[in-house]
């Protein structure tokens, strides 16, 4: 899984571009790092910026904007509509995928405690950073705003987590933090009625509404149905349309999805119909997935489909296309760094031809892992045609539960189709590393070492996983339709040389491997594997000769 950290800065300047854009060019510089979007405001004076990258070079595009920022920004002189503390008002870092809310809490600190040595910034660490209680909530933090600071300082109780309680009259104070990914969202209404939106709103937000007690006649707050959601209705001239506007402030606790059921369910009681909805910014895929995955099941449908396919249900579902296209590519934010690996994304021509030729790469290692791929697909399509069949019903929840496995094996072997290319490519560059020296013959021995090291656990990862596809066809085989034996027998021997092959290239690129610890254990490790593989695949063998027998 790539681990991506998404940043959202918010900087006191709206209306100077050339100074937006000094900011926006010190996080493009940053390589590993992404500029996702940047929004000015000129009535707040005030600019939202957004990009994501890996852990290690987040923090520090974080660093260099706010060292910019600093540089440009004068905040004796600043004025907008937007509550602020300084130069760079706020900073959190937000987990998308394959990182921790702990993770992102390192790195705020990080950020931090650099910003305030550095810069002479004082710095406050909020949300789930937070040092304190009171610190978690950003107006609290920041209440009186960049001109209370002077005085504010020299209380006891806002002393800075990080640097010295001394007012810095240019760039004020900064706030950095850590929080959940928050999905700004909008709910179609077949109304212009901001009154009846806002009837939805106050039903579905966590805040609620207030109400008079016909018994005591004392206005009384009605919690709303969804915790984490914030909301209102509203009016939008451009669409001719009223809409509920929603912030979810976790969607792991409270899905896309049920927004949107509970604001259809809401409509439908004052008369009122969803007809669609906008996502404004970026999503994180697995919110698309947990929908698509929703409504499949709704629909009493395998899960077990492509990620391209649960994210076009979630799409279609959620009407998402209504007022615009909806772009995944864009939208996605994992998909804003998906590069394709350039053998699997080959048509088979193209593979094949580029098989053929006389360059050693790719070769069986990348073959070994299209077989795990194609086994995988194949259990799959069994697992899917398994499920949809009514009298297959007592083994739908299992044969649905294989596709779903089975999806995510295809996604590991495919990955593994170039990245053993690639190990076997760093080898020939350690290789073509000079020695002429004693210092550049460790170099390059550390090097090669390293890149063969690598070359090896590719395969041996793709043997591991063999062993699950294996287990799979067997499954598949055992209890899936029996029209569709054959592919579940297919299915068993793509495993088997899924595993043969990987064991082939584990124990080749073992050959001559200085650290003779490592290499028996991993032979020894590699032998495990395969043996419980052709366990597997004895037992589809046995299926099928038995099928054929009675037949």
């Amino acid at each position: 899984m790539t681990r991506i950290v998404e940043c959202v800065p918010n900087f006191s300047e709206g209306r100077d571009m050339s100074i937006i854009d000094q900011i926006a060019a010190e996080i493009r510089a940053v390589e590993g790092v992404e500029l996702l979007d940047v929004d000015p405001g000129k009535d707040t004076n005030r600019t939202v910026v957004t990009f994501a990258g890996s852990p290690e070079k987040i923090g520090e595009a974080a660093f260099y904007a706010i060292r910019k920022a600093a540089e440009l920004i004068d905040m004796s002189k600043h004025s907008g509509a937007h509550a602020r503390l300084g130069a760079t008002d706020v900073c959190p870092f937000v987990p998308v995928s394959g990182v921790t809310m702990e993770d992102c809490v390192q790195i705020s600190r990080q950020v931090g405690k650099r910003v305030a040595e550095e810069l002479k910034i004082p710095v406050y660490l909020y949300a789930e950073a937070a040092t304190r209680p009171e610190r978690r909530r950003l107006p609290d933090i920041r209440r009186g705003e960049y001109e209370a600071l002077p005085e504010k300082l020299k209380q006891q109780d806002f002393q800075p987590d990080f640097g010295v309680a001394e007012f810095n009259s240019r760039s004020g104070a900064t706030v950095i933090g850590a929080r959940d990914f928050l999905i700004a969202y909008n709910v179609n209404l077949n109304t212009r009625s901001v009154k009846l939106a806002n009837k939805i709103a106050k039903r579905v937000r966590e805040k609620g509404y207030q109400t008079r007690n016909p018994q005591t006649g004392k206005k009384e707050t009605v919690p709303g149905t969804l915790k984490g959601v914030q909301g209102i209705g509203w009016y939008i001239d451009e669409y001719n349309m009223a809409q509920v506007s929603v912030n979810i402030l976790n969607f792991r606790e409270t899905p896309l999805y049920r927004v949107f059921e509970e604001c259809d369910r809401f409509a439908r009681e004052f008369g009122v119909r969803v007809t669609g909805s906008e996502l404004v910014g970026l999503i994180p895929l697995d919110a698309m997935v947990e929908a698509g995955i929703h409504f499949l099941s709704q629909q009493g449908l395998s899960t077990g489909v492509s990620e391209n396919e649960l994210v076009r249900v979630a799409v279609q579902s959620l009407g998402l296309n209504e007022l615009a296209p909806f772009d995944a590519e864009k939208r996605i934010i994992e998909y804003r760094f998906r590069r394709k690996g350039r053998l699997a994304s080959m048509d088979t021509y193209a593979f094949t031809e580029e098989l053929a030729s006389d360059s050693p790469a790719p070769g069986g290692g990348s073959v070994s892992a299209l077989m795990g791929s194609l086994s995988a697909g194949l259990s799959t399509m069994v697992g899917n045609l398994t499920s949809g069949k009514r009298k297959f019903k007592d083994v739908k929840k299992e044969m649905i539960a294989l596709a779903e496995k089975g999806q995510e094996l295809i996604a590991f072997f495919n990955a593994a189709i170039d990245r053993d290319t690639e190990a076997f490519n760093r080898i020939m560059d350690a290789l073509s590393l000079p020695r002429g020296s004693d210092e550049e013959i460790a170099l390059r021995q550390q090097a090669l070492d390293e890149a063969t090291r690598e070359a090896i656990c590719v395969p041996l990862s793709v043997l591991e996983k063999s062993v699950t596809a294996a287990a799979l066809a067997a499954t598949a085989a055992e209890k899936g339709n029996p029209n569709s034996l054959s592919d579940a027998g297919v299915a068993g021997l793509a495993a088997a040389a899924c595993a043969r092959g990987a064991w082939y290239n584990v124990r080749i690129n073992l050959e001559g491997f200085d650290d003779r610890e490592f290499a028996a254990e991993t032979i020894k490790q590699a032998n495990q594997w395969l043996s419980r593989v052709e366990e597997s695949t004895a037992r589809i063998r046995e299926i099928m000769e038995k099928a054929f027998q009675e037949s």
